[in-house]
């Protein structure tokens, strides 16, 4: 289900924009697929102007396209609506206000409103965020951190409208349009710092378990630790959300065991604040009995007391990027790669510290 923020709906720029009329039922990619003896993944392919297609191939596949009179998402350009739809499943974090911030700085000077919806985890009743936006024409979506079916894909497509996803749950299909963040990388480095302090008994918090970042976080985590030749103990990675009651909850579980750690890395700084809350309440003090390491540099995070050491990785130009591309879709051009990774830096601040002897 998806319910329409109040307050978050910008006015798109005059463009004089056609009137909508009846549209012809169109096949679907499965169905353009099979008559050319092709995957679905190749038409997506072609349909976003990948270069990875044989010539022969690609000409098949256009030929069929235009005969079906297939709207790929550049054909839209001369009836634009001047909307972009962002699809989010919780604006309930700072994380979510800094990609807003970047998409629609992006979409203000392309001159074109932004109409943001929220999306409610697993509640798969209609009308979908997929099926709105085909009904309101939108130009494209920007989908954060939300999963997407095969069904709502092909809908998409065939509708003509751009899709480029921040932060996917899962990679379906390897040709969908995405961007994120270098997270192997920033969990490398955050556990390495840690290591270099002295700390070896060192816990990770993740969100939740499906999710690629998580995943990709904490597997920089035990690479971290595999390098510098500490044994991993599975007991010390907890799995929850990225909020800060997420944090809480999974490190006070950590500080009452009997041999806790003396370090944590927070999948996000959320989770960092929820686990400074819970070893106020274990009577520890930050960085002196146990230091931490979040995810993300929220602007916050130099206010915090301490202020947080944490992995930045660049939210606001993750938007802006995430328009960009969506831009580029719809203007027929060609990707270079359909996977956008921006990179991760260690921002070391007071949270962390040797530990205690």
């Amino acid at each position: 289900m998806v319910d329409d923020v109040e307050g978050c709906v910008a006015r798109p720029a005059e463009t004089g924009s056609e009137p909508t009329t009846g549209r012809r039922s169109r096949p679907t990619l499965a169905d353009i697929a099979v008559e050319a003896g092709v995957s679905t993944a190749t038409v997506s392919k072609v349909l976003n102007g990948r270069t990875d297609v044989a010539a022969a191939t690609r000409e098949r596949v256009t030929r069929l396209l235009k005969a079906h009179s297939y709207l790929p998402p550049g054909v839209r350009r001369a009836r634009r609506s001047g909307l972009v739809d962002v699809v989010i499943s919780g604006l309930d974090s700072p994380w979510a206000v800094e990609i807003l911030r970047g998409v629609e700085a992006e979409c203000a000077e392309r001159g074109t409103g932004t109409v943001v919806s929220l999306v409610r985890g697993d509640d798969a009743r209609p009308p979908s965020w997929a099926s709105l936006s085909v009904q309101h024409h939108s130009d494209g979506v920007i989908l954060v951190t939300s999963r997407i079916t095969a069904a709502q894909r092909a809908q998409i497509e065939r509708a003509g409208v751009g899709l480029v996803v921040i932060d996917p749950v899962d990679l379906p299909d390897t040709d969908l349009v995405s961007v994120g963040a270098t997270n192997w990388s920033g969990g490398l480095s955050a556990t390495e710092h840690l290591i270099s302090l002295g700390h070896r008994r060192i816990a990770a918090i993740g969100g939740p378990q499906e999710m690629l970042c998580t995943q990709a976080r904490i597997d920089g985590y035990r690479a971290a630790l595999e390098r510098a030749g500490i044994e991993l103990d599975r007991t010390l990675i907890r799995y929850g959300d990225f909020q800060y009651e997420g944090g809480f909850q999974a490190a006070r579980e950590l500080l009452e065991s009997p041999d806790r750690p003396t370090a944590i890395f927070a999948g996000s700084d959320q989770q960092a604040m929820g686990v400074y809350e819970a070893a106020r309440h274990a009577g520890l003090t930050v960085p002196g009995d146990l230091s931490v390491v979040g995810f993300d540099d929220l602007p916050l995070c130099q206010w915090l007391s301490p202020p947080l050491t944490t992995v930045r990785q660049p939210l606001e130009e993750m938007g802006r990027i995430a328009a960009r591309t969506l831009f580029q879709l719809l203007d027929g051009e060609t990707l270079v790669s359909p996977r956008v990774e921006l990179a991760t830096e260690l921002r070391v601040r007071l949270s962390t510290a040797p530990p205690a002897a």
